[in-house]
């Protein structure tokens, strides 16, 4: 049975450590020395050297004493800004961060999800497969430690990456390819005042080229976005450089590569249009993926929340997480809520029976696997 005391205990302490992007180094030696006191082998893969963080992935191994397939379960360990000096302030069954910083249960109730459920299991002497647990780096700013993942040490054939907000039993079985995309759009500058008309308007291009792209939501499937718009350095001369960061999101790869030629095209015909001039370029940032209903992992999970009572319930997201590079190296992953709420915000905020319920329904999803 999960102890509410230790994992409420144990989320409080884990969030009043900084774990910023990259700088997740304090939190990474605390997950150690835990795997290890629970039995774990455990190993720090070079993720942060090929980053320039200051750790690296987490990666810890237990054997099992039951012949099922090994699973991995997975969270990450940095947080937005602002993260500094987090607080928590427990009112009633809700926890909230002080209003100045954000809380850090994106994904510190993952990690305790992962912890607690581990001790349960142990303390029960239940029947298990070898469990492997990954605790990420640099989820925040592109999933690059998931990226960066030692996977040579991998053989899960599962993955339940906890770190979804919802009700505990929601679980994303298909999310989005993103693209990023950069635009430099140019123009000629000129006296703003005394011969404007000899002057090319980067600013005007970039405008007539928004006014003529599909942004927002695109289809059920597709969005896009033009975040940053950089430009300008007087109000007397004419705007010669415009800098934009946009992007494109599908969970059809040919919905967006259509997207993203779309957009590309919006600028070149403005460009064409006022005499100017634009660079655009598009990288991939994470690959989509979709799990099928029939598919054994979601059997596991059907399995799991008839034990524990927990309504099961598979969506589409819009989102990008670590769950995407994990199902792009064959293994089968989904990414499972664990009751987070107003993430990347100082009005974040989780409850205390949506962490218990998360532990206990990862108590049921290990012992469900066969």
């Amino acid at each position: 049975m999960v102890n509410q005391d230790r994992i409420v205990n144990e989320f409080v302490e884990l969030i009043s450590i900084d774990s910023l992007s990259l700088k997740e180094r304090n939190m990474a030696d605390l997950l150690k020395n835990r795997l290890s006191d629970m039995g774990f082998d455990v190993y720090e893969d070079d993720a942060g050297i090929k980053t320039g963080g200051n750790c690296g992935n987490i990666i810890g191994e237990k054997k099992g004493n039951k012949n099922v397939p090994a699973i991995l379960l997975m969270a990450h360990m940095d947080t937005v800004t602002p993260g500094i000096n987090k607080k928590a302030n427990i009112k009633g069954d809700i926890i909230r961060s002080d209003g100045t910083t954000i809380l850090g249960g994106d994904d510190v109730a993952g990690i305790v999800s992962i912890l607690e459920a581990l001790r349960v299991l142990a303390e029960n002497n239940e029947e298990y497969g070898d469990i492997q647990v990954a605790f990420t780096i640099g989820e925040e700013v592109g999933l690059i430690g998931a990226k960066n993942l030692d996977y040579s040490k991998i053989h899960a054939k599962y993955c339940f990456v906890m770190d979804s907000g919802g009700d505990i039993g929601l679980v994303a079985i298909t999310a989005p390819s993103q693209n990023k995309i950069d635009i430099v759009v140019k123009g000629k500058a000129v006296h703003a005042g005394l011969e404007p008309e000899k002057g090319v308007n980067a600013i005007a291009i970039a405008a007539h080229a928004i006014s003529q792209m599909k942004l927002g939501r695109i289809d059920d499937e597709t969005t896009a976005n033009i975040g940053i718009i950089n430009g300008g350095n007087a109000t007397n001369i004419i705007c010669d450089r415009v800098e934009l960061k946009a992007e494109a999101r599908s969970r059809c790869d040919n919905k967006l590569k259509s997207q993203t030629n779309h957009m590309k095209q919006c600028f070149l015909d403005a460009a064409d249009k006022f005499g100017g001039e634009i660079e655009f370029k598009d990288e991939l940032m994470y690959p989509s993926f979709k799990i099928n209903e029939d598919d054994d992992i979601i059997g596991i999970l059907k399995n799991a929340s008839e034990k524990c009572g927990i309504k099961l319930v598979l969506e589409a997201t819009g989102g990008g997480s670590d769950t995407n590079i994990v199902n792009s190296k064959g293994i089968q992953a989904v990414d499972v809520s664990v009751g987070m709420d107003k993430v990347h915000s100082v009005e974040e905020q989780i409850s205390i029976g949506d962490l218990v319920k998360a532990a206990s329904f990862l108590v049921e999803i290990v012992k469900a696997v066969k």
